[in-house]
């Protein structure tokens, strides 16, 4: 809750007009309290969980030919109850988010001491505590996502995820909930560490959902570094056997753990094989590539 009566008493605080973005900060939040702001972040993961996959999903089911030629795993076709099987079952626990976030807010705001009123950070310090939150995220979801793939951990815990070996968007959530548990500690590394303002916070998670849905099902890779859906889609197609492609966001801690052979491997015999693919072409033989490719679905 912004502790200022009037727009000009908060203008008077900072000393300066408040920017258009500002005015409409005070306005919104003026009298909401903090708790409320801080669970704006579940509302706002929900409602782009539920939206974010659907037009994929919806083109593979009414236009395949569109999705096709991209498609990673162009034999594997959901059918649409399997993914909203799928939804049903990863929705279920951001209303149980909720209630959590209210219950645990007081312990939450001491950790985080997240900003909620004014001045609203600046572009440069947004994108600055974006890009720490990226790197220390990555870095320590790889060693929480091998820990997942220890024997014990698999069966109990990540198997779950797993069941997808042909990923979809909303499978990104689909886990154990101990699993959530633990995953969500590297997302909020970051803001524990370096402090932000709430609007920053909700941008934050906002990326790093659409960055796990697009992993999970989105088209090519646009970012240097960036693995995208067909780095993290060979690691659902290996499942519980793979020892590669652990890194979330980035491929920098697969290289220099040597976690990627797998792949590397991978990819070479799939190089491969559209090369005989094309050779075969020229010489007027009917080799398809596609009879090279087992299991893989959107990407680049």
């Amino acid at each position: 809750m912004i502790p200022y009566a009037t727009a000009a008493e908060a203008e008077g605080a900072l000393g300066r007009t408040m920017t258009w973005a500002e005015t409409a900060w005070y306005e919104y939040s003026a009298v909401m309290p903090d708790s409320w702001l801080h669970c704006h972040t579940t509302f706002i993961l929900f409602v782009i969980y539920s939206i974010a996959p659907l037009p994929l999903l919806l083109l593979e089911q009414f236009a395949p030919s569109v999705v096709l030629p991209y498609k990673l795993q162009p034999r594997v076709r959901l059918p649409p109850a399997a993914s909203l099987s799928c939804y049903m079952d990863a929705a279920c626990i951001f209303p149980l988010a909720v209630g959590l976030q209210f219950v645990s807010y007081p312990a939450v705001a001491k950790i985080l001491r997240t900003r909620m009123g004014l001045p609203l950070p600046s572009v440069r310090e947004t994108i600055a505590q974006l890009v720490v939150y990226s790197l220390v995220e990555d870095y320590l979801s790889y060693w929480m996502h091998r820990l997942l793939h220890t024997q014990w951990c698999y069966e109990k815990i990540h198997r779950v995820h797993h069941e997808f070996t042909a990923p979809t968007g909303f499978a990104m959530s689909y886990s154990h909930w101990a699993e959530n548990v633990v995953l969500s500690i590297p997302a909020l590394a970051g803001p524990v560490l370096v402090p932000c303002h709430v609007t920053t916070q909700w941008l934050w998670f906002s990326i790093r959902l659409i960055e796990g849905i697009n992993t999970h099902s989105g088209p090519c890779r646009l970012i240097p570094f960036y693995g995208g859906a067909a780095y993290h889609d060979y690691h659902h197609y290996a499942g519980g056997r793979s020892q590669s492609n652990f890194a979330p966001l980035f491929t920098y801690c697969d290289y220099l753990y040597r976690t990627d052979k797998g792949y590397r491997y991978h990819k070479l015999k799939q190089e491969k094989l559209k090369s005989l693919a094309e050779n075969s072409a020229d010489k007027g033989g009917n080799y398809s590539f596609d009879e090279g490719k087992k299991n893989r679905y959107f990407c680049a």
